[in-house]
C-alpha cells in the first residue's frame, strides 16, 4: 500500500516545529510516508533569525521516508503558501495529508488518514478528511460527516481539491444566491460568512475559509474522528493569524479511531453540538460591552460599521 505524502507548512517557531514533527514521528506510518516542508522566506528583517533557525532544525529531520525541503526565496505568506504548496504536490500525487507548523498529533493520526483517503477514494461525496474534532462534552460518533472543509490536520484528493475557487467575492455571492447563509454560518451561531467577507475586504488572508466555502457549494463532505487526533499548539498568540485562548484545546485519542460504515451524509448531531460549541466559544470570548450590545440587539449595526472601519480601530 502506498501511504499519502504529508505536506508541512512552516515558518518562524521552531518550539512549535519540532513539537510537529516529534509527534508525527511517534505514528508507525512515519517510516513509510514521505515528509514535504514548505519553509517560507522572511517576512521582515525582525523574522530572519527565527526563520533561520527553524531551516536549520528540518534540515536535520529523519524518521520518515524521504524529507524534500522548499525553500521560498520570497515571503508568500500562510495563504498563498498553503494554496500553491497543495496545487504543487498534488500534481504530483493523488492524495496528500497537510499539517502547519503548530500541529500535534496522535500516534493514529496518519494510520486514520490513510485509511480514510483509501476508503473514500472513489467517492466523489467526500472531499476532504479531517483530524481535528472540538473538545464536546457530549459523546459524537466515532467517525461522522459535515458539509464544507476543515483546515486543523487534513487530508485531500487532487479531484477534490480542483474545487477550490480562490475568489471570496464569487463564494460569498453564490452562498447568498443559493440561501445557504443560515447553514453556512450554523444558524448564526459562528458567523463564517463575516469571516469570508473579511477576506474579501483584506481583513484576513484566510485560504480556510475559502477551501471551506468552496466545498460547502459543492455540497460535499468532510470526515471527522469522533476523537481528535490533533491538538493545536498555536493559540499561544505566537502565530501571525491566532490569539491566545485555550478554549480550542482538546485531548488526543488514546487509541485508533474505527473506520466504521458511517452514513455518507452530514450528521445531524454533530450539526447541534458544533452550533453549540460554537455559541459557548462566542459567549466565553466576548467583550463585556459586546455582551450589553447583543442584549440591545445592536450587534448587526455594530457589525456594519466595523466592516467599515481599519482594523486599526475596531475594539470589539
Amino acid at each position: 500500500m502506498k501511504f499519502a505524502p504529508v505536506v508541512l507548512f512552516v515558518y518562524s517557531r521552531l518550539s512549535h516545529t519540532i513539537q510537529t514533527i516529534e509527534s508525527l514521528k511517534k505514528n508507525k506510518l512515519a517510516q513509510f510516508t514521505d515528509l514535504i516542508i514548505y519553509s517560507d522566506a522572511p517576512r521582515s528583517s525582525s523574522d530572519v533569525d527565527r526563520v533561520s533557525k527553524v531551516r536549520e532544525y528540518i534540515n536535520t529531520i529523519q524518521g520518515f521516508q524521504s524529507v524534500k525541503i522548499n525553500l521560498r526565496e520570497k515571503n508568500f505568506g500562510l495563504s498563498n503558501s498553503i494554496i500553491s504548496g497543495v496545487t504543487e504536490v498534488l500534481e504530483m500525487y493523488e492524495s496528500i495529508i497537510v499539517l502547519e507548523d503548530d500541529l500535534v498529533t496522535a500516534p493514529f493520526f496518519l494510520q486514520y488518514m490513510n485509511e480514510a483517503l483509501t476508503k473514500y477514494k472513489e467517492d466523489i461525496r467526500v472531499a476532504s478528511i479531517h483530524g481535528y474534532t472540538y473538545p464536546i462534552k457530549n459523546p459524537l460518533p466515532e467517525t461522522f460527516f459535515m458539509r464544507g472543509a476543515d483546515c486543523w490536520g487534513w487530508a485531500t484528493w487532487g479531484r477534490a481539491w480542483r474545487f477550490f475557487n480562490p475568489n471570496g467575492q464569487f463564494l460569498l455571492d453564490s452562498l447568498y444566491s443559493k440561501n445557504l447563509i443560515s447553514e453556512f454560518d450554523f444558524n448564526g451561531a459562528q458567523p463564517f460568512s463575516m469571516m469570508l467577507k473579511g477576506q474579501i475586504q483584506g481583513k484576513n488572508d484566510s485560504w480556510a475559509i475559502r477551501w471551506h466555502a468552496s466545498i460547502f457549494l459543492e455540497n460535499m463532505l468532510t470526515l471527522y474522528p469522533g476523537r481528535s487526533l490533533v491538538l493545536n499548539i498555536g493559540n499561544d498568540a505566537s502565530g501571525v493569524h491566532c490569539g491566545k485562548t485555550s478554549i480550542f484545546d482538546c485531548e488526543l485519542s488514546s487509541v485508533p479511531i474505527n473506520l466504521q460504515s458511517s452514513a455518507v451524509k452530514s450528521s445531524e448531531l454533530a450539526f447541534l453540538e458544533f452550533e453549540d460549541f460554537y455559541r459557548m466559544v462566542n459567549k466565553a470570548e466576548s467583550s463585556p460591552i459586546r455582551r450589553i450590545l447583543g442584549r440591545l440587539g445592536l450587534i448587526p449595526m455594530i457589525r456594519f460599521i466595523k466592516n467599515k472601519l481599519p482594523n486599526k480601530l475596531v475594539i470589539f
